[in-house]
């Protein structure tokens, strides 16, 4: 402890169901009759194994990186359907980054499907987009993506489904997909600022005041309505955080464990406890691919599954997707994984002032009202590509002209330069 008051924000007393607050007590409740319901949050650090880079890192992170690359006015403009509509390209470079196959899915990733597997995962509520949960098995029936998928795509217009081949060849061509019934811009299926969660996401929360256990595994409790769930589970209901750092309330109940590390070495150590190391390393071998392209991804239709098989052709180089690095240590987008930057960056505030902010964040109030119009001015693009076509003006015209389709105008551009 870094001082006297951390003892008085931790719960340091006995515990009511578990045996200790550690791996091993966890464990021993896992193998009990007692522990037949397990629940899963799922963040950004589970997929940091996979070397998928984090989003709001300073600096390194996807926000920042894409605010210089793709001219962002700022960096939530990137899931703003107001943007979307004006400037549809960053987000679908972003799909094209994280579209399954790229990436691998993590040991974290297979544990979940281990715990499906023996029947006793209910649900696995998940933030992130990359869709790694599917590929590495977890039963589509099982899984809510709390802020969409990259798997999944619909028109912004009249909300059809796309076919996922069309969408995929369009990413693959860099080019923007129109839906066949109204012409309509088609997105990735990611949930939007302002949006409501899905419709899942409201229906199975509930399910919670069941557990028996919860697992919340890299995340930091920050974004609501997501961060809400790790309280909607019964007080006697054990929570275990895996993660870097401290999230929301979890250590403040008897039964709250606390695992801080990286996501893989703490599931390595507890599917050791339990006996299934060598059905973890075994599963999480199966999900090996090598230098996949976009045409070897495909997603079943009626399951949801994303199966991914190796690309012909030569292999780039020996490293999976998503571990390939620059001299500087990043990723193959000049990207660090959050977890590799807390490695590089020792935490100056004290244990308290940590956990302060990890309450002060996950009582942050959920809102689902749609931020106020905003209009995108000409910064949004380089003076090159402004001068290159007069048809595209300010923003603020382009919402009154409705015989300037979405998307349209910058599109031309971007295929000229």
């Amino acid at each position: 402890m870094d001082d006297p008051d951390e003892l008085l924000m931790l719960y340091d007393g006995p515990t009511k169901i578990l045996t200790s607050r550690d791996v091993a007590g966890i464990a021993r409740y896992m193998k009990s009759e007692q522990c037949r319901r397990i629940f899963v949050l799922l963040g950004a650090g589970a997929s940091a194994g996979s070397g998928v880079p984090d989003f709001r890192y300073p600096k390194k992170g996807l926000y920042s990186t894409f605010m210089a690359r793709l001219n962002l006015p700022y960096p939530r403009a990137l899931f703003e359907l107001t943007y979307f509509r004006f400037n549809p390209i960053p987000l679908y470079t972003l799909a094209r980054e994280l579209y399954p196959g790229r990436y691998r899915p993590s040991l974290t990733h297979t544990f979940v499907r281990l715990l499906a597997d023996r029947g006793s995962l209910q649900t696995c509520f998940t933030e992130n987009i990359d869709a790694l949960e599917r590929q590495a098995g977890v039963p589509v029936e099982c899984l809510v993506e709390a802020h969409g998928s990259v798997a999944e795509q619909t028109c912004v217009k009249c909300r059809a489904q796309f076919d996922g081949e069309k969408m995929k060849e369009a990413v693959e061509r860099g080019e923007v997909a129109r839906c066949e019934s109204c012409g309509g811009l088609v997105k990735p299926g990611v949930v939007f600022h302002g949006d409501p969660p899905p419709q899942a996401f409201s229906e199975r929360s509930p399910e919670l005041e069941s557990a028996d256990l919860l697992f919340v595994i890299g995340t930091s409790l920050i974004a609501q309505p997501f961060a809400s769930l790790a309280n909607l589970v019964p007080q006697n209901c054990p929570r275990v955080l895996i993660h870097m750092d401290f999230a929301g309330d979890i250590g403040m109940r008897s039964d709250d464990v606390l695992l801080l590390g990286k996501c893989d070495d703490v599931v390595r150590d507890l599917c050791r406890e339990l006996g299934w190391e060598d059905t973890l390393e075994q599963e999480w071998a199966k999900t090996e691919v090598k230098a996949p392209s976009i045409d070897s991804t495909q997603v079943d239709g009626r399951s949801g599954q994303v199966h991914v098989t190796a690309a012909s052709g030569t292999v780039l180089d020996d490293s999976s997707p998503g571990e390939a690095s620059g001299l500087d240590g990043t990723s193959e987008f000049g990207v660090m994984t959050d977890a590799e930057w807390q490695e590089k960056e020792p935490k100056t505030d004290s244990l308290t002032d940590r956990l302060r902010t990890a309450l002060e964040q996950s009582e942050k109030p959920s809102s689902h009202v749609p931020d106020p119009g905003i209009t995108f001015v000409a910064r949004s693009l380089s003076g090159e590509e402004l001068f290159a076509d007069a048809s595209i003006g300010d923003y603020a015209s382009r919402q009154a002209d409705a015989s300037i389709s979405d998307g349209d105008s910058l599109l031309a551009v971007g295929e000229r330069s």
